[in-house]
């Protein structure tokens, strides 16, 4: 039993992830320290966001990286985006009912 729990745990750490944005999905490294480095990097380059080729669209990037793997991050992003579909029905801009969110 506690061999088919490692092979579950090793299988799960190389599954690889992604972010869906606009119904596309883009791959992260499948490293967690890779994947915090490059979320941190993205929100501090962001805070640069008037030089020419850094900008303010980095920030949410890295934060939606880094809430891949920091529970506190994660529970703004879901509360944020709950929010927002709740917004947007209540607006009547929603093509539909929200959806179950699923990580």
């Amino acid at each position: 039993m506690d061999h088919q729990d490692n092979d579950h745990r090793i299988d799960e750490s190389l599954r690889r992830r992604y972010i869906r944005v606009a119904g596309k999905q883009f791959p992260l490294p499948r490293s967690r320290k890779t994947r915090i480095t490059s979320g941190a990097t993205f929100v501090v380059l962001g805070m640069f966001g008037f030089l020419p080729v850094l900008g303010f669209w980095m920030i949410p990037v890295g934060l939606l990286i880094l809430s891949h793997d920091l529970p506190s991050v994660r529970r703004r992003r879901r509360r944020l985006e709950v929010w927002w579909l709740r917004r947007r029905d209540r607006r009547g801009d929603g093509l539909s009912r929200p959806r179950e969110i699923a990580d």
